[in-house]
């Protein structure tokens, strides 16, 4: 890598997967990444002739275009992490094509239509509820057993789990459904678990959480759109915290260029904080810190004022 590729493609000749790129997320984690230089394997059951039980109009497809786009290089592979050989067929892929794997964002979630808020477990659907674990937790243990071999096969690579709320907000707060609290606390700790078996390796593990994020499907449940999402605020002032996907794209960017990343080895870590470690910034050039913000105003039962945190 030489000092122009340093400065504006770090991660030149890197490869990643981003396991779960279809939309939300994992679609701005893929672009950063690609707009930092890499070439970014996506995957995902919605593509361009088959959408999966979402029903919505993402595609991998579309997330492969904007890596491109963004500087990269994107490759769609339809993939449901559930299926043993289709994740193995995934990872000889990589390995076929690139002979190496640097970054893995396990990001596959897929429980928004399956969740019951506010809801004890013996009235909660049993059967969507199992499905939200799996959905959740099974498919990150099936990517990692298939692609950290790969990982691992030179030192310096990166696994970030993805979920929502960091270790010590979930550790003490309820998160409004009994299987959706298990799958986010238990994604946490697989950034914990990972990291002591990657350690030997010289690789990173860490869980990241990006804050209130302004992803399609929350977007569209507001009824606004990105250029206008402020009009959201009359409904739900809080949402005024809120950041694009894009932010945590960048926070993943960052983690995976810093030759000092082992620092951050078993980690729970957030957007907004790393924000303030590396500086980087939102589209609109603030650094919204959600989760302090939750803590500090919202769950405080504060009025909403962001003053101080984006």
């Amino acid at each position: 890598m030489d000092g122009d590729d340093a400065q504006g493609a770090p991660l030149a000749g890197r490869v990643a997967l981003v396991a779960g790129a279809t939309r939300g997320a994992g679609r701005g984690i893929a672009v950063e990444l690609g707009a930092a230089g890499a070439t970014v394997y996506v995957t995902g059951r919605s593509t361009a002739g088959r959408r999966s039980e979402y029903d919505r109009p993402e595609t991998i497809e579309e997330t492969a275009e904007l890596v491109d786009r963004a500087g990269g290089t994107g490759v769609a592979v339809p993939t449901d992490h559930l299926v043993h050989e289709e994740v193995r067929a995934l990872v000889e892929r990589i390995d076929r094509e690139q002979g190496r794997l640097d970054v893995l964002v396990n990001d596959v979630w897929g429980g928004e239509l399956l969740v019951e808020w506010d809801v004890p477990v013996w009235e909660h659907d049993l059967a969507k509820g199992l499905r939200l674990l799996h959905l959740a937790v099974d498919t990150h243990l099936v990517t990692a057993h298939f692609a950290l071999p790969l990982l691992i096969r030179r030192p310096g690579g990166l696994l970030v789990e993805m979920t929502d709320g960091t270790a010590d907000y979930n550790a003490v707060t309820y998160r409004l459904s009994p299987f959706y609290d298990l799958a986010k606390v238990a994604v946490n700790r697989m950034g914990w678990s990972h990291a002591q078996d990657l350690a030997k390796h010289g690789a990173t593990a860490v869980s990241l959480t990006p804050g209130w994020l302004r992803s399609e499907m929350m977007l569209e449940m507001f009824g606004v759109r990105e250029d206008n999402w402020r009009d959201a605020l009359d409904a739900e002032p809080h949402f005024a915290i809120s950041e694009t996907p894009r932010f945590v794209g960048r926070a993943v960017a960052a983690l995976a260029a810093d030759p000092d990343r082992p620092r951050w080895n078993g980690e729970s870590l957030s957007s907004g904080g790393l924000a303030q470690v590396y500086g980087f910034t939102d589209l609109d050039g603030s650094r919204p810190d959600a989760w302090r913000y939750i803590v500090e105003v919202q769950d405080a039962g504060k009025p909403a004022d962001v003053t101080g945190y984006r």
